[in-house]
C-alpha cells in the first residue's frame, strides 16, 4: 500500500490515494490535523503523528492541477475582455463569464453563428439571453471556422 497526498489547499488540505485511487482527505484544524478515512475521522496533534501511525507522506509538490484559464480565453475559447467567474455550463456546452465582479449580464466565450429574420449572422461573445432567445450554432474557436459555417448555413436558409 503507497499512500500519496495531492495537496489542494496549501498547507490546509490534501487528498489521500492509494495508487491514484481517492482514499481519504486531511484537513488543518484548530489542534492539528484531522485524517477523514472509510466515514471516519482521526484527529492528530501533527503532520509527522500521521506518518508514524497511517504511512502518509504529506507531499508539498504534488499539487492537483486545474486547466489553466489566461486573461482572454475560457477553455480554449476567446473573450471579447478579461473574464470574471468563468464557467462551463456542460448541459447548455457553453463557456460562460461575466465581464466585471458586479456585472449581472453573462457572456458567453467564442464566436456564433446566431439565426435572426434575415438569416444567419456572426456574433463574438454573445449575451447568454440572446443564445436562450434564438437558434444557434456554435461555439467555434476561431472566426474563420464560423464563417465557413455560416456560408453553409446561410445557402441552406435561402434555398428554403
Amino acid at each position: 500500500m503507497t499512500l500519496t497526498t495531492k495537496e489542494i489547499i496549501p498547507n490546509k488540505e490534501w487528498i489521500v490515494t492509494d495508487n491514484l485511487q481517492k482514499i481519504g482527505s486531511i484537513s488543518k484544524i484548530k489542534k492539528g490535523y484531522e485524517f477523514w478515512h472509510k466515514g471516519q475521522h482521526i484527529a492528530v496533534k501533527n503532520l509527522d503523528d500521521l506518518k508514524n501511525n497511517f504511512g502518509i507522506n504529506i507531499s508539498v509538490t504534488a499539487k492537483l492541477e486545474f486547466p489553466s484559464l489566461d486573461q482572454t480565453n475560457i477553455y480554449g475559447y476567446p473573450c471579447s475582455s478579461k473574464p470574471f467567474h468563468p464557467v462551463y455550463n456542460v448541459k447548455k456546452k457553453l463557456p460562460i463569464f461575466i465581464k466585471s465582479l458586479k456585472s449581472k449580464s453573462h457572456f458567453c466565450a467564442g464566436y456564433y453563428a446566431v439565426k435572426f429574420k434575415k438569416g444567419w449572422v456572426k456574433s463574438f461573445c454573445p449575451k447568454l439571453i440572446t443564445l436562450e432567445r434564438y437558434p444557434y450554432e456554435g461555439p467555434f474557436k476561431t472566426e474563420e471556422d464560423l464563417k465557413s459555417h455560416i456560408k453553409i448555413l446561410n445557402k441552406n436558409y435561402e434555398s428554403t
